[in-house]
């Protein structure tokens, strides 16, 4: 839909995967998650990855944590596998997801469900704040670098790691804009260059693409 969209307004959007993820799918994990249903936790996801590969071990279980995630989207993806009323927070940035965390006064321990390319932002705030993590890798992220053979007006990026992974092998035109989905994104995208960086209102891919076609849209009505 979104390619359509933007195509009717002459923008063409080539979509080109620059990391995979999977999830783990061992009986080790599948006895750990099983072990936590039981118990009353915090649980953090930062991730839609992280949601689906937990969601799918518990089998129609809703356990009873009480769940803070990174944006709407993700916030969507746990309303499938949970009841609505266990999301106890919901912030566009892990950092600020921590500080809502460590707002709440009476939480000394959290469950992070992650993957094998977390970043620290959010278990190193909790742990300076005496907040213990269990940290559980429910999957994993492989870099799928290609070069790119042509210019873009404009690249987005949904995560770190394809910011990476695309700059492994490629290098951007100082006049292509850079979209990032997130701060923490954007942050890695500095480490590369100086190009001009959009971050997304919120993170969600659909609205990070949405914000790029009306960028162009208003470029080419006033060009």
């Amino acid at each position: 839909m979104l390619l359509q969209k933007a195509a009717e307004k002459n923008i063409l959007i080539d979509v080109v995967p620059f990391i995979e993820t999977e999830p783990v799918i061992n009986e080790e994990l599948k006895r750990s998650i099983t072990s936590l249903t039981n118990q009353d936790l915090t649980v953090v996801f930062t991730s839609m990855n992280a949601v689906d590969a937990v969601g799918k071990y518990l089998n129609g279980i809703k356990p009873n944590w009480r769940i803070f995630c990174i944006g709407s989207a993700t916030k969507k993806f746990v309303t499938s596998f949970f009841d609505e009323k266990n999301i106890s927070g919901i912030a566009d940035a892990a950092s600020t997801l921590a500080d809502l965390i460590i707002d709440q006064k009476n939480i000394s321990f959290v469950v992070f469900f992650c993957g094998d390319k977390r970043r620290d932002e959010l278990p190193g705030k909790l742990r300076q704040h005496n907040i213990e993590v269990k940290e559980i890798e429910v999957y994993k992220t492989f870099e799928t670098a290609h070069q790119i053979k042509r210019s873009y007006d404009a690249i987005l990026f949904y995560s770190p790691s394809a910011v990476n992974s695309f700059f492994s092998v490629n290098k951007t035109d100082n006049k292509t804009i850079l979209f990032a989905i997130g701060k923490t994104t954007a942050s890695e995208i500095k480490r590369f260059g100086n190009n001009k960086i959009i971050i997304a209102d919120e993170p969600s891919k659909e609205l990070l693409a949405e914000q790029a076609i009306n960028y162009f849209q208003t470029y080419l009505t006033h060009h």
